[in-house]
């Protein structure tokens, strides 16, 4: 299957001086936890929930800051060409939740593991997606 088939193509995108109390309440506004930050359609980085917080808050960032100070920046992507089992595959190596698909550069959508679990030929890679994801990469002490 085609990750063009299980991805969301209606992605609402900022800019990177987009400030930050704007992308805060575009996530509250569309409940969700990551807005990609785009500059002329092509990604050049991810802002989650978690990058406002831990980043910008904690950091002690005024609230017009803008998002590419705390963005995660040149994201990993997947390709329009990839199979959403490649995806799963790719999601669970780098240990992350949302995959943002690009063609030539181009942000055209976004894939999260929910997306790739309620299709039943991938439900299994996303599964073994999300253990891994899960498994912290070293142990806390």
């Amino acid at each position: 299957m085609k990750i063009k088939e299980v991805m969301t193509t209606d992605v609402e995108t900022c800019h990177p001086d987009t400030p930050l109390y704007e992308v805060a309440s575009k996530m509250k506004e569309l409940d969700v936890g990551v807005i990609p930050i785009c500059q002329n359609d092509e990604l050049v980085g991810l802002a989650t929930d978690r990058d406002l917080i831990i980043k910008g808050m904690a950091d002690q960032l005024p609230i017009d800051a803008p998002i590419s100070q705390v963005m995660t920046g040149d994201p990993v992507r997947g390709s329009i060409h990839m199979s959403a089992e490649e995806a799963a595959d790719l999601m669970a190596d780098v240990q992350i939740r949302r995959l943002p698909i690009v063609d030539d550069g181009k942000l055209i959508g976004i894939v999260s593991l929910g997306d790739l679990a309620v299709n039943e030929q991938v439900n299994d890679d996303a599964g073994q997606a999300l253990e891994d994801i899960s498994v912290p990469s070293e142990p806390n002490n």
